[in-house]
């Protein structure tokens, strides 16, 4: 049985390459200009890169409150908070997703 637990612990640190490997980013924000700005630069930082990646916004206010931020525009990647209350640029977010 302490091995089964071993396998799938390995299994979680090292992610058997597929569909996992998609990197998921949420823009999330009202849809202000600012929202959109940082989706735009989002889009512009993953341009020319061969990394997968979806990209989607989170509107509903309930929803961007379980993340724990109070201003937006936030920016999610793979459910883990990497920035709020800014509108990061190109560069900045290449360099948040080690790009």
């Amino acid at each position: 049985m302490a091995s089964t637990s071993l396998v799938i612990y390995l299994f979680k640190i090292l992610k058997i390459k597929g569909e996992n490997d998609k990197m998921e980013i949420k823009v999330l924000g009202p849809g202000c200009s600012n929202c959109i700005r940082l989706e735009k630069n989002v889009e512009k930082a993953i341009e020319g890169t061969n990394q997968e990646v979806t990209i989607s916004k989170v509107v509903d206010p309930v929803d961007i409150m379980k993340y724990g931020i109070m201003s937006t525009p936030g920016l999610v990647v793979d459910e883990k908070v990497i920035s709020y209350g800014r509108v990061l640029t190109p560069k900045e977010i290449k360099a948040k997703l080690n790009l």
